[in-house]
């Protein structure tokens, strides 16, 4: 009776569609995992300081230029560790969703099966902000089918517990620069370093900062530091 049930079960469309599913392994559907794609999801990895800070009041303790600023970097430093070990990424998406199942998700499409499969192969030996990284590869190919349109139109009523990719936007600043790289390759390391220091002297300005500025770039590195990131 049960391997009858078993052979006739249909495949799960929430897998399909968004590489995750809130069931998990007691879904009663089908998770055909790929032996083979473009994209890989690197599960839970992107910790949004804004879920996890609260002040004594219980108000957020971290401001949104605080997180935008925290989102950044955390982005440009995982499209870059992918591009430079692994190989061309057409595209990288992070998930704002709350679920366990899709929380901090990070899903990277490369131009290449083969880069996708090399980087699922050597991230899953390695460490990313103290833990272990848990990379596989990923049958979302079309991230258009993945998100949840309510949510981008500012309709969503499910919240941060959607069964649909909520997908958090860079700065357009960083999507320039990121995606731009690819028209003028070469620039490497130090056009990122200098594009850094642009938006660290740019954001010092905003707050009349000088000294200050540089402190906290200071701080932010030992951060990153103690904290064994990439």
């Amino acid at each position: 009776m049960s391997s009858y049930f078993l052979s006739f079960r249909v495949n799960c469309s929430f897998y399909f569609k968004i590489g995750a599913c809130r069931h998990g392994d007691r879904c009663s559907r089908l998770h055909n995992k790929p032996t083979f794609s473009q994209t890989i999801a690197l599960l839970n990895i992107y910790r949004n300081p804004q879920n996890t800070a609260q002040s004594a009041d219980g108000l957020r303790a971290v401001s949104d230029v605080e997180m935008q600023e925290h989102y950044d970097e955390f982005f440009e430093e995982v499209f870059t560790e992918m591009e430079e070990k692994y190989g061309e990424v057409e595209e990288m998406n992070v998930c704002d969703n709350l679920g366990d199942h899709l929380v901090g998700n990070v899903y990277v499409k490369f131009r290449r099966e083969e880069d996708a499969e090399k980087a699922v192969m050597d991230l899953n030996n390695r460490w990313f902000n103290g833990q272990p990284i848990h990379a596989e590869l990923s049958p979302v190919t079309d991230f258009r089918e993945a998100c949840c349109r309510q949510y981008e139109m500012g309709e969503c009523t499910r919240g941060g517990f959607c069964n649909f990719m909520h997908l958090k936007p860079i700065s357009r600043e960083l999507r320039r620069e990121l995606y731009g790289r690819r028209r003028k390759r070469g620039g490497g390391h130090h056009s990122r370093s200098r594009s850094r220091e642009r938006r660290s002297r740019s954001r010092d300005r905003g707050r009349g900062g000088g000294g200050g500025g540089r402190d906290r770039e200071k701080r932010r590195s030992r951060d990153r530091e103690r904290s064994g990131r990439f």
